[in-house]
């Protein structure tokens, strides 16, 4: 028992010491997480290869090689990277913190390693703005919660400005720009930064000095961590690597004029596209697609010397393409989110966004949010304007409806279905702009940036190559021009074509109308032939008088006729191509759904017109000697046929109609091309009138066709 005693203190002694050992390790070799901000540029924020770079990413790094100790960046935003050190997830902060005594209640800081400030920042081409006595009666932004806003509100009543607070720098610049303010306040370095990287705004005035910023850790914990900052920062203000990592990022160098050529690695990439999202992307009067992104795209590819392939599927089918490795990179419209971060790799933006009520012209109940109490509001799916009305629905209490399309959305407005309507305000300006009877009583609201997109960590230099000719054509202008264009003072420009009546509209799109109807009349006639040797096969399968047979046929039928045919198209066009490693073209797609769609209901048409055949008459011919395979051909089916006819004509009908929901995939026939006309036009009710004239012509000859052929059948 003594000598088990000894062992068990021994073999307990071994593993305390063991355990010790490994623990002095580990503290050793501690990996420091440093929580960061997502985007404060030039102190943190992502370059074109998607690093976190800047003053607070460099300076850090520096100090951690100079100290010999690991960090970990966690760019958590602001906020998150506070809440973080509190609760000990990170052991400390590098955020462009401001060191104030509200916060060193709570945290413990460095020495300051930025001396920040504010300053004042107007449009290039202001004149009148020289002093803040010039601000009297003009509105002023800054950012909620800065030094900026605490010293506006100061100084409001002393110098008799209005005030406005943005989330973001985006919302506050874009305001600036769009003439919303007259001036902006903000950290000097931060407008330094912009001013270099092509925001047309200049700074007036000395800055006001403000708190110096610090790293931070919990207090009372993380005291090593602490030293090691210091002892560095130190180091490399002695040795002038502090000034070289500063002076990279707010130096206000002149942008150079030299664009990098990068070198395409295929010979055609394939961008898809929106069909239908004006004035980004659309059909001229020339039916020729055309917008703020085909113009940027097709640029791009010019100026870097490579070549793309445009492929118009929707903004829904656009996606898949991507994430399904059918198409290269998308352009369309696409706002940059953190969640759409985890499935793709963005550009430079190219393009700030923003949102806007709109209501019918000549409604007065509505000038503020606060009228829309009780009331319905419209906005699409999955867009900036319905996360914005559902954030805000319990504040202002109005109910929201949602539509899948601009057209319906307009049009739900344009008959009373809803009080007013969200988009993004290129968009309505592009409405207002093709003479929809609408306005805008409402400023609008600063929203995100638009990006072009590829699947993350695939076709990364075809990402370089569009960020070096956007880089270049703002530099030069020309990014200024594809946008007037489309955008003038705040509204698209309009077009030369009269295309505001029924008459109009025919005139200018009956050719494209006809090729859509062509589209349309292919694939029925393609994908219904198929059908019916499909089905006819499957139809005598079902009677057959093999149990296998039957239980084959009857599953097929099951399967497809439980599957919706979107879901199908959907699946065979993005699933199954990815699944077999080859793009699957949207056209064969489309009629390998309709041709398996049609064919179960083609099979239960042969199979219900057989069972219709009186049996008496299959048992005498069976009596008199003939065998089922006689028996069928001689006396069943040819009575079978005259009963199945009309169905067939009718399931050809169905599947005429059915067409429309391939659009979905991105083939351009009959509706998918209306669509794209009210896309640029807004006239709803003329273009769906022809659209409904055309199928009703069409439909109504196959059915004079349809009763010609039964009577000679029979």
């Amino acid at each position: 028992m003594k000598k088990r005693f000894i062992f068990l203190s021994l073999f307990s002694m071994m593993l305390i010491g063991l355990f010790s050992s490994k623990q002095t390790v580990l503290a050793e070799d501690k990996t420091y997480q440093i929580g960061t901000d997502v985007t404060f540029a030039p102190f943190e924020f992502q370059n074109t290869d998607n690093e976190y770079v800047g003053i607070d990413i460099d300076l850090l790094k520096e100090i951690a090689a100079d100290q010999q100790f690991e960090v970990n960046f966690r760019p958590l935003g602001f906020n998150s990277s506070i809440q973080g050190v509190i609760s000990n997830q990170l052991d400390g902060m590098i955020a462009g913190m401001s060191i104030t005594e509200e916060r060193k209640k709570t945290f413990d800081f460095s020495d300051p390693y930025f001396d920040s400030g504010i300053q004042m920042a107007v449009r290039t081409d202001n004149e009148t703005v020289s002093t803040y006595d010039d601000l009297k009666g003009e509105v002023v932004g800054a950012k909620v919660g800065t030094e900026s806003a605490t010293f506006l509100a100061e100084n409001q009543e002393k110098y008799g400005y209005e005030i406005k607070l943005y989330e973001d720098a985006t919302g506050l610049y874009g305001s600036l720009k769009n003439n919303a303010l007259i001036a902006i306040f903000d950290d000097f370095p931060i407008l330094g930064y912009a001013i270099a990287q092509g925001e047309e705004f200049k700074l007036v005035g000395e800055p006001e000095k403000g708190n110096s910023y610090g790293f931070a850790v919990k207090k009372g914990e993380n005291a090593e961590l602490l030293q090691k900052f210091n002892e560095g920062l130190a180091n490399l203000k002695a040795s002038g690597r502090y000034d070289e990592i500063v002076a990279t990022y707010i130096v206000q160098s002149e942008p150079t004029s030299e664009m990098k050529q990068v070198t395409p690695k295929k010979d055609v990439y394939v961008i898809a596209s929106d069909s239908a999202f004006a004035p980004f992307e659309f059909q001229n009067e020339n039916n020729q697609y055309v917008g703020i992104d085909v113009d940027l795209m097709t640029r791009a590819a010019e100026m870097q010397g490579f070549t793309i392939k445009f492929n118009h599927i929707g903004f829904s089918g656009a996606v898949q393409a991507v994430e399904s490795n059918q198409a290269d990179g998308m352009i369309a419209g696409m706002t940059i989110t953190d969640a759409r971060k985890q499935v793709f790799d963005f550009s430079t933006p190219y393009f700030d966004s923003g949102i806007q009520l709109a209501v019918k012209k000549g409604n007065t109940t509505v000038t503020s949010f606060d009228d829309l109490n009780g009331k319905n509001v419209g906005a699409k799916v999955g867009t900036e304007s319905a996360d914005y009305l559902e954030a805000n629905k319990e504040t202002y209490g109005y109910t929201i409806k949602y539509f899948d399309a601009a057209d319906q959305l307009y049009d739900a407005l344009r008959v009373g279905a809803v009080e007013g309507i969200m988009d993004d305000y290129p968009v309505i300006g592009y409405a207002i702009a093709q003479g929809q009877e609408i306005e805008t009583p409402i400023d609008r609201i600063p929203g995100g940036q638009y990006g072009f997109a590829v699947k993350q960590g695939q076709n990364p230099e075809l990402l370089e190559m569009f960020n070096e000719a956007l880089a270049e054509m703002k530099r030069t202008g020309e990014y200024d021009q594809i946008l007037a264009t489309y955008i003038q003072d705040g509204k698209p420009a309009k077009t030369t074509v009269d295309e505001s009546s029924f008459i109009g509209i025919l005139k200018n799109n009956y050719q494209i109308l006809l090729k859509g109807l062509g589209k349309t009349l292919l694939l029925t006639l393609i994908s219904f032939a198929l059908a019916l040797v499909v089905g006819i096969f499957l139809g005598l399968m079902s009677v057959s008088p093999f149990k296998a047979l039957r239980t084959i046929a009857s599953l097929y039928v099951d399967i497809i006729r439980g599957i919706p045919m979107m879901v199908l198209a959907l699946f065979i066009y993005f699933g199954l191509s990815d699944a077999i490693g080859m793009t699957i073209p949207d056209f064969t797609a489309g009629i390998i759904t309709l041709t398996l769609n049609a064919s179960a209901y083609i099979a239960e048409i042969v199979r219900g017109g057989i069972n219709a055949v009186p049996i008496g008459q299959t048992e005498a011919a069976r009596s008199l000697g003939l065998s089922y395979t006689r028996t069928m051909q001689k006396i069943v089916l040819p009575q079978a046929i005259r009963i199945m006819i009309p169905s067939f004509v009718n399931q050809f009908v169905i599947s005429l109609k059915d067409t429309t929901i391939i659009s979905v995939i991105g083939i351009v026939e009959l509706l998918q091309t209306g669509k794209i006309i009210v896309a640029r036009t807004m006239q709803t009710t003329n273009v769906y009138l022809i659209i409904a004239i055309m199928y009703l012509i069409v439909i109504t000859a196959l059915t004079k066709l349809a009763k010609v052929l039964e009577k000679r059948v029979n």
